[in-house]
């Protein structure tokens, strides 16, 4: 049984939204926050990249996390974030992703509430991903300066629970009316609508907790870090973070690609060679939009179509047949001497959004580095693992289109 509930929130005026709404703090670095919000005093980014506003830019200093609570305070002393009684939304998402040459539209629809951080310790909300320590202490200690959850997390839940089709009904009825927010920004339409009838939000909270688990799509150190601030506060409040929860079949995968720095020695017909004994190698002329057990291989200017031969995939296990494993497994280990993904140098991500002209880019400024272009992982893949408590390699899904920030801040008093 998973719990959602009702919140009290810090949100922009109407008029004030597209100039407050911005990225999420973990998808900008801090020159890139400094470049968007630049002349804009509004930007959400004053407070979940405080360090903008600092001379040395140390988002982890004392005075960052400082900086923070003071740009939040600023923010609900001018009006840029106003407090709204308890309510839940419908937050909407539309974008168009170009995949394998094809334009596709992205569309995600789900219900914004807060969730329970004993649910996330009991593993009702479920993860799939290892924590990075740094990270989680970050963001415990920004949210417990803050004294406010400022970004939410992204949960989804099996589409075919019995509370799947209560929660779509309510939905459909809800976006009938008149939104209370609609914008585009970074490609993305934004539509949200506040939900404060009461019968309404019993009968989604009621559907809610008919739905056995909820799952982590986006946002595992921010489940984390609130887990840990709710058992250190005293705040009643603090026992509770903002989730958008979503039907796994709202949601649009991407891959997460890879790059690795060199060919540990190889050339590469050595390099080939030795992806030979699991793999299929074909030669291809373009990018390659790899199927379930495909992978892609640039390198010296060459892109190549890797297929699993018979045998190599084991079907029985969640997680060893899934694409980014078997890389892991037959390839990055064996092949380039990469055994640790979280911690070795050599290899970085690329979301798939950024396309692989991305990892041709970053490949022929090596000299002689190798990017794998992945198939997507699937959120039954993600839900299946979770459900045995395990947790897949580093960086095996980006989702998209990412929840904004700014819209909606849960305070603890």
């Amino acid at each position: 049984m998973a719990t959602l509930r009702p919140f009290r929130a810090l949100r922009p005026p109407r008029e004030l939204v597209e100039a407050v709404a911005a990225p999420p703090y973990d998808v900008v670095d801090t020159a890139e926050a400094a470049a968007l919000a630049a002349g804009n005093p509004d930007s959400f980014l004053h407070v979940s990249r405080p360090e903008i506003d600092l001379p040395d830019g140390d988002p982890h200093s004392d005075a960052a996390y400082a900086q923070a609570r003071a740009a939040l305070t600023d923010a609900a002393r001018r009006g840029v974030l106003v407090e709204r009684p308890d309510a839940l939304l419908v937050y909407r998402q539309e974008m168009t992703i170009e995949l394998g040459g094809r334009s596709v539209v992205a569309a995600q629809t789900g219900v914004v509430g807060c969730v329970s951080a004993a649910d996330y310790r009991a593993g009702r909300i479920a993860t799939h991903e290892f924590t990075r320590p740094d990270k989680e202490d970050d963001r415990t200690r920004h949210i417990a300066v803050l004294g406010a959850h400022d970004e939410p997390v992204m949960l989804m839940y099996r589409s075919d629970q019995a509370g799947a089709a209560a929660v779509a009904e309510v939905i459909q009825g809800v976006t009938r009316a008149e939104p209370e927010y609609a914008f585009s920004a970074d490609g993305v339409r934004h539509t949200l609508w506040e939900v404060t009838d009461a019968e309404v939000v019993a009968r989604v909270v009621d559907a809610v907790a008919s739905i056995d688990t909820l799952y982590v799509a986006d946002g595992h150190h921010r489940c984390a870090a609130a887990a840990r601030v709710a058992e250190e506060s005293e705040a009643p409040e603090a026992a509770f973070f903002p989730a958008t929860v979503l039907a796994a079949d709202q949601l649009t995968v991407l891959a997460y690609h890879r790059v690795v720095a060199d060919r540990a020695g190889l050339s590469v017909p050595e390099l080939l060679g030795a992806l030979e004994e699991a793999f299929t190698v074909e030669a291809v002329d373009t990018a390659p939009d790899p199927a379930r057990h495909q992978v892609g291989v640039y390198t010296d200017g060459h892109w190549f179509l890797l297929t699993a031969r018979d045998g190599v995939v084991d079907e029985s296990d969640p997680i060893a047949r899934l694409d980014v494993a078997v890389l892991a497994e037959r390839v990055l280990g064996p092949v380039l001497g990469i055994t640790d993904q979280r911690t070795d140098a050599r290899i970085t991500f690329v979301g798939g959004i950024r396309g692989t002209g991305e990892l041709e880019r970053r490949v022929d400024a090596l000299a002689d580095g190798v990017a794998f272009a992945l198939p997507a992982t699937s959120t039954a893949d993600v839900m299946d693992v979770a459900d045995l408590g395990e947790v897949m390699p580093p960086k095996s899904t980006w989702f998209e289109p990412k929840l904004r920030s700014g819209l909606f801040v849960h305070p603890f008093a």
